[in-house]
């Protein structure tokens, strides 16, 4: 339910510091999706990752919140099929992405 959420936002813009409903910041756009479904996220990418449960890139399932770049200073909601759905920055809108296309950095399952 949470990727359904994020693939509706697909197309809205990105702004920093927003979490809907008309534009959106990576871990914004998470914590949205997850708000969604009754599911209360941490605000910032950092600690998204540092909080639900651990996943290998190996196990992920749609739904997963994945982290990119060292830091974990971005996010997005894995898709299925190697992709992910992720607000990444100015001027680029909500878009579905190659999970491929950033250095992977990690994942939970929240």
């Amino acid at each position: 339910q949470a990727v359904n959420y994020a693939l509706g936002q697909v197309g809205k813009g990105y702004v920093m510091g927003t979490t809907g409903p008309s534009t959106f910041d990576c871990s914004g756009l998470m914590y949205a999706a997850y708000k969604q479904v009754g599911i209360s996220l941490p605000r910032t990418s950092q600690a998204q990752m540092a909080g639900g449960t651990p996943v290998s890139r190996e196990e992920l399932q749609p739904g997963d919140v994945v982290g990119f770049y060292p830091g974990a200073t971005h996010v997005g909601i894995y898709a299925g099929d190697n992709k992910i759905l992720h607000a990444s920055d100015y001027g680029i809108p909500v878009q579905v992405v190659s999970m491929d296309s950033m250095p992977y950095y990690g994942a939970r399952r929240y």
